[in-house]
C-alpha cells in the first residue's frame, strides 16, 4: 500500500467517528443543549458494542447495542440536564468520568483480571479498511442539512435554541423537543463508539475514544453548527491524524522523503536539513490544527443564543 492510499484510508476511518458525533451534537446544540458527556458516550457504546459482538458474533447487532447505550445515556443526561436543571457542562463532566470508570472497571473485571482478550469480529470491510458505516455518514450529512434547513420540524427545534420563550408561546415544547435532538445526539455518538470497536478495531481497550468527543465539540464549533462545516473539519482533522500516523509508522524522515519523492521535491528538502525535525511536535499537529481552526473561526462565529441555559416555562 502506497503512501498516499494509506493516508487516505486513515482519513476516513480517523474522520467516520468525528464526523458522526459532530453531526448529533450539531442538532443538541441548534436546540440549545451543549452535551459534554460526548466522551462517555463514546467510551460506553464502543465497550457495550464490544461485549455484545465478542457474545453473540454479530457485529451489525454490536452496533445497534452501541446505539442503544449511546441513546440511554443521553437520555440520562437529559433527565439531569432538562428535568432537574443541572449545569450541563458539570453534567457532562460527571458522564465521561463516570463511563470512563465504569468501562475501564468491568473490562478489568471480565477480562483482565481472567488473562482473557476482548477480540471481537469486525464489520465486513468494502475495502480495504474501510466498512458499511463510512460511506453512510455522507448521505447522514446532506439529511441532517436538509431536515435542519428546510423542514417545519427543522425550524422549531433551531427556535428552541435561539428564542426557547417565543417557541414555547407559538406552541412548540421546548423540553420535548429538546429531548428528541438529545436523542438523535446519543444514537449517532453511539455508532460512533461502536466504529471505534467493531469496525475501526476489533477489541476494546479502556479510554480508547482517546478525547475524540471532545475534537467532536470542537468540530461543532469550528463548523459553524452547520452539518457541511462539520463535515469540512472533520475531514480536516482526520486527514492530519491519519498524516501523524503515518509518521509514526515509518518515522518522520520516512514520510517527509515519501511525499517529497512524490512531489519531486527532493533536493530541496534535504537542504532543509529535517533529518532531526522533532517529530514529537508532528503528532501534535492534528490538536494544533484543531486550535487554529477554533482560533480562526471564533471571531466570526456565534452559537446559538439560548446554547447551554437551562429552560424553565413560566
Amino acid at each position: 500500500m502506497s503512501i498516499v492510499t494509506g493516508v487516505l484510508l486513515g482519513t476516513l476511518a480517523e474522520t467516520t467517528p468525528l464526523l458522526y458525533t459532530s453531526l448529533g451534537e450539531t442538532v443538541a446544540q441548534r436546540a440549545g443543549v451543549i452535551n459534554v458527556g460526548l466522551e462517555g458516550i463514546l467510551l460506553a457504546s464502543a465497550f457495550t458494542a464490544s461485549l455484545t459482538t465478542y457474545h453473540i458474533g454479530n457485529p451489525y447487532i454490536g452496533v445497534g447495542i452501541g446505539m442503544l447505550t449511546g441513546v440511554a445515556f443521553a437520555l440520562l443526561f437529559g433527565f439531569f440536564a432538562l428535568v432537574l436543571h443541572a449545569d450541563q457542562v458539570v453534567t457532562g463532566v460527571v458522564f465521561n468520568l463516570f463511563a470512563l470508570g465504569i468501562t475501564g472497571t468491568l473490562y478489568r473485571f471480565l477480562f483482565a483480571l481472567h488473562d482473557k482478550s476482548l477480540i471481537t469480529a469486525q464489520l465486513p470491510l468494502l475495502h480495504h479498511s474501510v466498512t458499511l458505516l463510512t460511506p453512510l455518514a455522507l448521505p447522514a450529512v446532506a439529511l441532517v442539512w436538509w431536515w435542519l434547513y428546510s423542514t417545519r420540524s427543522g425550524l422549531e427545534l433551531r427556535a428552541c435554541g435561539e428564542q426557547p420563550l417565543a417557541a414555547d408561546a407559538a406552541g412548540i415544547s421546548v423540553r420535548r423537543t429538546r429531548a428528541i435532538a438529545l436523542i438523535f445526539d446519543g444514537a449517532m455518538a453511539g455508532i460512533a463508539g461502536a466504529f471505534l470497536s467493531v469496525a475501526d478495531s476489533n477489541t476494546f481497550v479502556p479510554n480508547m475514544s482517546a478525547g475524540k468527543g471532545f475534537i467532536a465539540l470542537a468540530i461543532v464549533t469550528a463548523g459553524r453548527w452547520n452539518p457541511i462545516g462539520c463535515l469540512v473539519a472533520s475531514l480536516l482533522f482526520g486527514f492530519t491524524n491519519a498524516l501523524q500516523f503515518q509518521a509514526q509508522a515509518l518515522g518522520f524522515d520516512g514520510l517527509y522523503r515519501h511525499v517529497a519523492a512524490i512531489l519531486h521535491l527532493t533536493t530541496l528538502l534535504h537542504r532543509l536539513n529535517l533529518d532531526h525535525f522533532p517529530y514529537q511536535l508532528f503528532l501534535a499537529l492534528p490538536y494544533v490544527v484543531t486550535m487554529l481552526i477554533l482560533f480562526g473561526s471564533s471571531r466570526s462565529t456565534r452559537a446559538p443564543a439560548a446554547l447551554g441555559r437551562p429552560y424553565r416555562k413560566e
